[in-house]
């Protein structure tokens, strides 16, 4: 898309969105838990105002706007969680914000974006329709700046913050800080900050499975897309159709493996955090937790899992503690 900001995000942008968003929130906790055996750590961005890790990115990229630019407002592209980080930064900047959201989006996230007072413009995901080029139309009409959801280096930064964050906690309690953090990924955003906040770390992405593109792209070592014909995932926050070079450029050089997750692994993710850390998940927010349930990597005592998310319908999330999913 031709509104897209053409600079490289950086570590020094990662500590800049970090001081910004330490002004204006408490850090998530830092949880320990025991998974295989193995002590990890579990950073809770469902606790975060909107329930996920995306106001980070949100609120660096619209707070740094000029004035001139907050007056013809932005548009994003989201599913739902993005939308709410956008929408909260929007709200509280003053700032006119239109989302594209997909007609599948979950009603939860549909109808916490519109309460933030965002307009949103609904887009036929199932049947094919360019959400980008939606996007686009919209910003010719209005001049409006466009807030990607991951190909935005704002957004890397922010997202990174997290990272700043993990590396304190663990320092707090004696250690040197994050030898891997497990990221649930959908188009890279989180992972890439991840990888500038914390260089000494391994990062991990974690997708669902049929979707994990980003693996994929890794093992080649070029952008690979989603295949048409990939399969219905509760995971709708992860559900993006291919990574963006802004993000790749660093994954490549940070990230040696992807993961991939399937739909019953993120649901005993769902219910391991439900039972032991006393959280909610959204399936996009326990994929990482997943990969590490399942055994798919290495685990020590200083290994961090981002739970992403919280937002999901409570009867969806009902039947997933129910085992009637």
């Amino acid at each position: 898309m031709t509104t897209q900001p053409m600079r490289t995000p950086t570590a020094d942008g990662v500590a800049r969105a970090a001081a910004k968003i330490a002004e204006l929130l408490p850090q998530t906790p830092l949880l320990e838990a025991e998974v295989n055996g193995a002590k990890v750590w579990c950073k809770a961005e469902s606790l975060q105002p909107i329930g996920a890790f995306k106001i980070r990115g949100a609120w660096h990229r619209l707070s740094d706007l000029s004035a001139e630019e907050r007056a013809r407002g932005v548009v994003g592209v989201s599913s739902g969680n993005h939308a709410q980080g956008v929408a909260w930064a929007a709200q509280r900047l003053g700032i006119d914000a239109t989302i594209v959201m997909p007609v599948d989006a979950p009603q939860v996230k549909l109808e916490a974006t519109r309460a933030m007072g965002a307009n949103v413009v609904l887009y036929d995901r199932p049947g094919g329709e360019d959400r980008d080029a939606v996007a686009q139309r919209l910003i010719d009409q209005s001049g409006a700046t466009l807030v990607h959801a991951y190909g935005d280096p704002w957004v890397i930064e922010g997202q990174g913050s997290a990272g700043i964050e993990i590396a304190a906690q663990m320092a707090a309690r004696g250690l040197e800080g994050p030898s891997r953090i497990v990221v649930c990924c959908g188009g890279g955003g989180l992972a890439a900050g991840l990888a500038l906040a914390c260089p000494e770390a391994e990062i991990v992405p974690v997708e669902p499975e049929g979707w994990d593109d980003v693996a994929h792209s890794l093992a080649s070592g070029e952008i690979q897309r989603v295949a048409p014909d990939a399969p219905p995932t509760a995971c709708d926050a992860l559900q993006t159709p291919a990574t963006w070079p802004i993000n790749f450029a660093i994954l490549k050089e940070r990230c040696t493996f992807g993961l991939s997750v399937t739909p019953a692994e993120v649901r005993a993710a769902q219910r391991f955090a439900f039972a032991k850390l006393h959280l909610v998940l959204e399936p996009g927010g326990a994929a990482a937790l997943a990969a590490a349930l399942a055994g798919k990597l290495a685990l020590d005592g200083r290994t961090a899992i981002m739970l992403t998310g919280g937002n999901t319908d409570p009867e969806s999330f009902a039947r997933v503690l129910s085992g009637h999913d």
